[in-house]
């Protein structure tokens, strides 16, 4: 059985307590490969490695970090297929879903930050023809990332590349859950030449190696994708520590479909909008709101969609579902789409865990589920389920639909669907939601600043405000004679 690594020092390395976790793939339920426990031995080895690399990594020409991240670039496209794969068995998302968004998405974040970091600049002022005053941007140091299961390698690029090109030296933990891809980009990174100690794997648990990067005093800046719980418990520990913290968290998002949408472009998108990759991206359309004369054939039309939606096993091309990350994870949505029941919900189709034959026949697959009659109040509407399942609710005005979809405690996206330009401006201005989409879904623009308000997080990622993140500003203030 496969064992996965520990990337320290450049160097693929093991535990230092020699313990192993079981690396489970979802589709078949069974164990297929194992990752290290790690401590904060583990971590502590990392910081050695880090700090002993940041004085050559940020006095680095830029130009040279640039051209090893985009080295990196061109790795991840070559071994695309073998990423994706990997990918599709770690995560249980259908293979075509991996090669065609999570790894391409990998190869341009490394890309985009690449070249941006080129491009980066700071302000300069004159001040009253006295003195000028200049802005330096310089990397902070150590930077602790920590990124979640859902699009694993596509979240994990989206803080490491930043982080690097800015030139800090990074200690990341990938997911417990899906670790494969973080450990063959670690195998990628010594390849393309990435010098020893810039970029460190650390693979375990989160109470013990993602806490002991958190805590740790020489770590003073963290970027964490992940849950709303585990958010607060990390602002909890680095607030009296005063490190710098980026916090991208829970979502339970709003789509909301005006009587005056392009129906066809509604109806299609909303589908991929709830339940690509199982419902499990903190940007799925969760809560669908539909306009009273539309709602039935709205309804109708999607219930066939959803109902003809494909389960199979994820390696297989013609998979539009495949498997849930685990069957805690499983479990969990299961017993959301029961409470919601209780709640007085009506299913109108899916809400069961599927059995496939063959090989899958063990695997954690859950058909796509939609729900009505459920109030906005009721926890099924109020709480992250992360999978694939969405409730239907009608509305009548604006107002109403903007008071239901500020109603949550979270704050991640939402998608209106209306070809009236006032009212599309008016919806997005009046909802508390970092992203909005008009007439589309995950339409992404990596200059873009990205980011929830509320309990989805505090910070933003993307663009140069990720870059402003990782890096300390200081102002010089020359006096002119």
């Amino acid at each position: 059985m496969e064992k996965i690594h520990n990337y320290i020092n450049g160097e693929l390395v093991e535990p230092i307590s020699g313990n192993y976790l079981d690396n489970i793939d979802p589709a078949l339920g069974q164990v297929y490969s194992q990752i290290p426990d790690s401590d904060h031995r583990d971590v502590q080895n990392a910081v050695e490695a880090a700090k002993q690399a940041f004085p050559i990594w940020s006095q680095m020409p830029t130009e040279k970090r640039s051209a090893i991240l985009l080295k990196i670039a061109d790795l991840i496209d070559i071994h695309l297929d073998k990423l994706a794969q990997a990918e599709s068995i770690d995560n249980g998302k259908p293979i075509k879903l991996a090669r065609s968004v999570d790894i391409p998405r990998a190869s341009s974040n490394f890309r985009f930050f690449a070249t941006a970091i080129t491009h980066f600049s700071s302000e300069s002022h004159m001040t009253d023809h006295i003195a000028i005053n200049y802005t330096r941007r310089d990397p902070i140091g150590l930077a602790g990332c920590i990124s979640p299961w859902n699009l694993p390698l596509y979240l994990f690029t989206w803080k490491i590349a930043p982080a690097l090109a800015s030139g800090n030296c990074v200690i990341a933990k990938p997911s417990e859950v899906t670790p494969m891809t973080a450990f063959l980009l670690s195998e990628l990174c010594i390849a393309a030449g990435l010098p020893k100690g810039v970029l460190n794997i650390v693979h375990g648990r989160g109470e013990q190696a993602g806490q002991a990067i958190v805590e740790h005093p020489e770590i003073p800046l963290i970027s964490f994708t992940g849950g709303t719980e585990t958010g607060k418990k990390i602002a909890a520990t680095t607030a009296p520590m005063f490190k710098k913290l980026s916090l991208e968290l829970g979502g339970k998002n709003p789509n909301i479909i005006f009587e005056d949408c392009d129906f066809d472009s509604a109806l299609s998108t909303t589908l991929k909008s709830s339940f690509a990759n199982q419902g499990q991206i903190c940007l799925c359309g969760s809560r669908i709101f539909i306009q009273n004369s539309i709602y039935e054939k709205f309804k109708q039309a999607l219930i066939e969609k959803t109902a003809n939606l494909t389960v199979k096993d994820p390696l297989e091309e013609g998979a539009q579902v495949g498997a849930v990350v685990s069957e805690s994870h499983m479990n969990k949505v299961l017993s959301y789409i029961e409470l919601a029941q209780k709640e007085g919900g009506n299913i109108l189709t899916g809400g069961n865990q599927v059995t496939l034959e063959g090989r899958c026949k063990n695997g954690y697959f859950i058909k796509p589920t939609i729900i009505e009659g459920l109030g906005p109040q009721c926890r099924t509407n109020q709480e992250e389920i992360f999978g694939p399942v969405v409730t239907l609710t009608p509305f009548g005005t604006e107002e109403e639909v903007i008071q239901y979809a500020n109603s949550t405690p979270y704050g991640l996206s939402a998608t209106i669907w209306t070809e009236n330009l006032k009212r599309a401006h008016n919806v997005a201005h009046q909802i508390k939601s970092g992203i909005i989409w008009i007439n589309c879904w995950l339409l992404r623009d990596l200059r873009t600043p990205f980011g929830g308000m509320k309990q989805s997080g505090i910070g933003r990622e993307g663009g140069l405000e990720v870059l402003r993140f990782f890096t300390e500003p200081k102002n010089v203030c020359v006096k002119l004679s």
